[in-house]
């Protein structure tokens, strides 16, 4: 056996035994601190499956942001935890876990159901990547043979942060989302967001730019901004904007609003909706990624830091 294939064999023993322990944990906040665990584990696999640029959006994602939300209502249940006794009866315990299984077992079934070869269309793929000048074929997919569902990706996040700011007072309506975070200025967060910001943002923006041709994009490069602006906020060097605010709104609307307007102009100087032009292809594309990433960022920020709570000022 190989030194690699061991690796494997531990690493996948290591992530169903974190899954297991995570769902059989009573508390919370263990069981969050384990699903980040797992989300950073299961980046791994897909490196090792030569996915990166889904290792980066899981890390990302899975490890980092969705992380944070969960510590985030974790830290808020655990005093109602303290008081209340209430537990799943073992009939709701039994239905859960037959449940569990019985979808496992299916996913299994249609896995090794699968047609050998099973259906692609990474043959179409690769034969028409040239015409978009991007050498990186995950951006290839998502900007030009799924340049719809990318497009209404951003919608959906955009709708997310409108729903998000609804759950707002009256009050405190057109506010600065969240609560004014204070932190000791000489303290490890504080030096940390004074520390980690500059190269987060170099590293932000250097993922985005080699999206174009190697594992990257705005997405994952949008994820590491909205950390980093996170971590200013919750260190209290910098504060939420107010959601009234013009600029704010432009951002947030650059992403979908730009994707929109060249895929319009597809209908004129392409063949069709969110086509485009052979000569034009890798400039537009990296348009679009760039506006996207100031979208992605601002959205993924946003609606972690909750609904308007304080007045703009």
């Amino acid at each position: 056996m190989s030194i690699a294939t061991a690796f494997e064999i531990v690493l996948a023993a290591v992530v169903l035994g974190l899954a297991t322990w995570t769902i059989a944990v009573r508390e919370t906040y263990p069981a969050t601190v384990g699903f980040v665990a797992y989300g950073l584990l299961v980046a791994l696999i897909w490196v090792r499956l030569d996915a990166v640029d889904v290792a980066l959006t899981e890390a990302a994602i899975g490890g980092g942001l969705g992380g944070v939300v969960l510590l985030g209502a974790a830290a808020r249940l655990r005093d109602a935890e303290a008081v209340t006794s209430e537990r799943p009866g073992q009939v709701v315990r039994l239905s859960a876990a037959i449940l569990c299984s019985l979808t496992a077992a299916a996913l299994g079934i249609a896995i090794l159901l699968l047609p050998d070869p099973a259906p692609s269309l990474a043959l179409a793929v690769v034969s028409n990547a040239g015409a978009t000048g991007l050498a990186n074929p995950v951006t290839n997919v998502l900007m030009a043979f799924r340049g719809m569902d990318t497009m209404l990706e951003k919608v959906v996040l955009l709708l997310a942060i409108v729903g998000v700011w609804s759950l707002a007072s009256d009050g405190a309506w057109g506010g600065r989302p969240g609560p004014r975070h204070e932190a000791d200025p000489d303290g490890v967060l504080a030096f940390l967001a004074r520390l980690l910001p500059p190269a987060g943002i170099v590293v932000g923006v250097y993922m985005l730019w080699t999206g174009a041709d190697h594992p990257g994009g705005a997405f994952q490069g949008g994820a590491v901004l909205a950390s980093m602006w996170l971590l200013a906020i919750m260190a209290g060097l910098t504060d939420t904007p107010p959601v009234s605010s013009r600029g704010l709104r432009v951002v947030l609307m650059a992403g979908p609003g730009l994707f929109l307007l060249v895929g319009l102009g597809g209908l004129f100087f392409a063949s069709a909706f969110l086509a485009f032009p052979d000569e034009f292809a890798k400039p537009l594309i990296l348009g679009i990624e760039i506006a996207m990433i100031s979208t992605i960022a601002a959205t993924l920020a946003l609606l972690l830091a909750g609904p308007p709570e304080r007045s703009p000022r």
